[in-house]
């Protein structure tokens, strides 16, 4: 077709698409196409707001390596990463609600037996953290597995620090028999998201804050399970209701009770001040 217009181009493309074999892909990006042009015939988009556009995802791929993931952030920061996993996520009144992944898992963290200090030298006062893995129906279960991530008490994870040579502040445990978890590591605090890139930018120009309010991320998997990625948040921070990246679950904030120096609930002698978290999670079952 010759001679498009900004009335006939939408149609074009849709036509090219006409053939392609995966039905999935072609709903997925007639609906892309029809969308992208409808936003860029709205907002009346000029050349030069599309090459600035242009300009913002380059940089934004650039940043992206194997310790950070600014595309990530960027679909954090809009909205879409919470959209997507609530799409995702539907599940029975009970179950633990799920949140975003975030862009610092690491795939084969440390596994550490039940009650050991995952916090591996990371900067922090002490935190002992306990609970139950559950099913639906109040099971417990057995040998869950569960990977743990947070960040430190600067704000940082240990993906970002370059030359950290060992994982801190991460790790792979498993329930027990009744379904029981315990481990140390430190307390989580509030931290702002990367924000020396695009993203960052961005929400320094729309007048947005980076900030994160603590909480410790949970990946969990059992076999009959779904898997559930979540977030369990500290009650109190300032950050609950305005967190950048729209994570936050009412049903996800916990009480982390400070306590002074002395005994530890795994028996140990504690000579500074911790702080403890008790949390059960519920599982879905698999879908059949």
């Amino acid at each position: 077709m010759l001679n498009l217009n900004e009335d006939t181009i939408t149609q074009a493309v849709l036509a090219r698409h006409a053939g392609m074999p995966d039905e999935r892909l072609r709903q997925i990006m007639t609906s892309l196409v029809q969308h992208l042009h409808a936003f860029a015939r709205e907002v009346k988009l000029t050349e030069e707001e599309w090459f600035e556009g242009i300009r913002f995802l380059t940089e934004t791929g650039q940043l992206c390596s194997d310790k950070r993931q600014e595309f990530i952030l960027l679909s954090d920061t809009l909205g879409l990463s919470t959209l997507v996993m609530a799409q995702q996520n539907h599940k029975p009144a009970g179950c633990t609600e799920a949140t975003v992944f975030g862009p610092f898992h690491v795939e084969n963290s440390p596994i550490y037996p039940l009650g050991a200090d995952i916090s591996n030298g990371a900067k922090g006062q002490p935190c002992f953290v306990s609970g139950t893995v559950r099913g639906l129906d109040g099971q417990p279960i057995a040998h869950a597995k569960m990977e743990v991530w947070q960040a430190d008490e600067d704000g940082f994870y240990d993906v970002q620090y370059p030359d950290l040579d060992q994982l801190q502040a991460r790790g792979t445990l498993h329930t027990d028999a009744q379904g029981r978890y315990h481990f140390r590591s430190i307390l989580a605090n509030s931290y702002p998201i990367p924000h020396d890139g695009p993203v960052g930018k961005m929400l320094e120009t729309l007048g947005r804050h980076p900030w994160r309010p603590a909480h410790l991320h949970f990946r969990i998997q059992a076999e009959g399970h779904e898997t559930l990625i979540t977030h369990v948040f500290r009650r109190g921070d300032e950050y609950l209701e305005s967190d950048a990246v729209f994570g936050v679950r009412s049903t996800l904030i916990a009480d982390w009770p400070r306590h002074e120096a002395g005994p530890a609930p795994d028996g140990s002698l504690c000579d500074q001040p911790f702080y403890t978290l008790d949390y059960d999670f519920i599982l879905n079952p698999q879908r059949t």
